[in-house]
């Protein structure tokens, strides 16, 4: 069954995709929309001409100089990987353009460029899916559905930990918007996700005592968030940049009937000191590529099948506006020391939390 998306078709023999930004990320998506059965090529582009040009060679793509030839030259979509300042323009020129995007989190580093994204989306009737590929790793989808199955009983308490190895260098942070932005966002999009509520109330703390990178940013290393959600869940929400055991990302859920954690297996870097608990893991996670992979790869696929009016977009902007509008309530909260109401954020919009079923 197709659905009206309001999205241009895409060409019969296989779509022309634009990739905006190769770095890191920007090389997995390659890599992956590369291959895909339904995209017949990419166009790369990157601030970084020459990375893009070696790319796109070993991809047996095209590269092109820069921004303007990806919407001069004709393409069906647009996946953007770019730093985060430039996302906010780049989903606007794509909405004028009449075309679907893909853009990896956020929209932008503050709420008014935020809402002006969004409203350029909805006004040109495009599609705007975000990158928040938690939403399709089987652990968090197999937690949405014990929380909206019953399973648990009442939910009444999340504690969710997200752990890099190490810091990102110095001028990805500079450009990040912080660790409540950057990194916890991901935990606060999957709170809503997973639960099906809404945060009403935040209380966020931050140390900056480890390297000196994060204080010269103007940033913590290591954060802290206690929510409370409208039913009266409480959460727990921690991360840090310095989690030298190895990338950890659980998220427990508690319930007057059961408990189950995501995230916890032979991979996961914690150890037990009692007598009889597992051993440490043999190969810890490294990083987010290597763990979330396949949901990387599962929401690039959600975005093709997207573009094609195969289904609706699973995560939309104002989905990542209610996490961005949970992250400038717990900056709020660290900088002001005292509980912050998200009803003291603006941005607030109407409509069905938590977002469609994947």
């Amino acid at each position: 069954m197709r659905i009206d998306s309001g999205v241009r078709g895409a060409h019969l023999d296989g779509m022309r995709i634009g990739v905006i930004g190769t770095g890191r990320i920007g090389t997995v998506h390659a890599h992956t929309l590369s291959r895909h059965r339904d995209v017949g090529s990419l166009i790369l582009t990157d601030a970084d001409g020459a990375r893009a040009q070696e790319l796109a060679q070993r991809l047996g793509e095209t590269a092109a100089p820069g921004v303007d030839e990806i919407f001069r030259w004709g393409v069906d979509a647009v996946v953007i990987t770019t730093a985060a300042p430039a996302h906010a323009e780049l989903i606007g020129r794509a909405a004028r353009s009449g075309l679907p995007v893909f853009c990896e989190k956020p929209i932008a580093l503050d709420l008014p460029g935020t809402l002006q994204a969004i409203a350029e989306v909805e006004a040109a009737g495009t599609v705007l899916q975000m990158g928040f590929q938690r939403r399709f790793d089987p652990g968090y989808a197999g937690a949405r559905e014990a929380v909206r199955s019953g399973r648990l009983g009442r939910l009444h308490t999340v504690r969710a930990v997200t752990g890099d190895r190490e810091p990102p260098p110095a001028a990805y942070l500079a450009a990040s918007g912080g660790l409540f932005r950057d990194t916890l966002i991901h935990d606060f999009d999957l709170l809503r996700w997973v639960t099906g509520r809404e945060a009403v109330e935040v209380y966020a703390t931050g140390s900056d005592a480890g390297p000196p990178a994060s204080r010269a940013a103007g940033d913590v290393d290591t954060g802290a968030a206690l929510l409370t959600l409208d039913d009266g869940t409480l959460a727990t929400l921690t991360a840090t940049r310095l989690n030298g055991a190895g990338y950890d990302v659980r998220m427990e859920l508690a319930g007057e009937r059961d408990q189950i954690v995501v995230g916890l297996g032979d991979r996961t870097p914690i150890a037990s000191t009692e007598p009889t608990g597992p051993p440490a893991a043999d190969a810890p996670w490294t990083g987010f590529v290597e763990r979330f992979g396949p949901a990387y790869e599962a929401e690039l696929g959600a975005f093709v099948e997207v573009v094609r009016g195969e289904r609706a977009n699973p995560c939309d902007g104002r989905e990542a506006l209610q996490a961005l509008r949970i992250a400038e309530a717990c900056e709020l909260s660290r900088h002001a020391h005292r509980p912050v109401r998200l009803a003291e954020v603006p941005g607030a919009v109407e409509f069905a939390p938590a977002g469609p079923r994947l």
